[in-house]
């Protein structure tokens, strides 16, 4: 069985990811390429990761929960 740390690690790369493609959205808002389709698909990226890092910060408060319990 995986650990919540394990986890945690995985939502938090995922969540770096979710960051280049906001920082590519940014730089195609920047150079005019569909401006108004990447700030919108900048806001939905922005939700995501946001999200993955409430996901990563619960998982890690559960693991750190477990090793008090432990």
């Amino acid at each position: 069985m995986e650990s919540f740390d394990d986890l945690a690690d995985e939502v938090a790369a995922l969540e770096r990811r979710i960051a280049d493609a906001i920082f590519d959205t940014v730089r195609a808002q920047l150079r005019g390429d569909d401006a108004d389709s990447a700030k919108e698909w900048e806001r939905e990226l922005s939700k995501v990761r946001r999200s993955l890092q409430k996901a990563e910060h619960l998982l890690r408060r559960r693991s750190a929960d477990e090793e008090i319990d432990g």
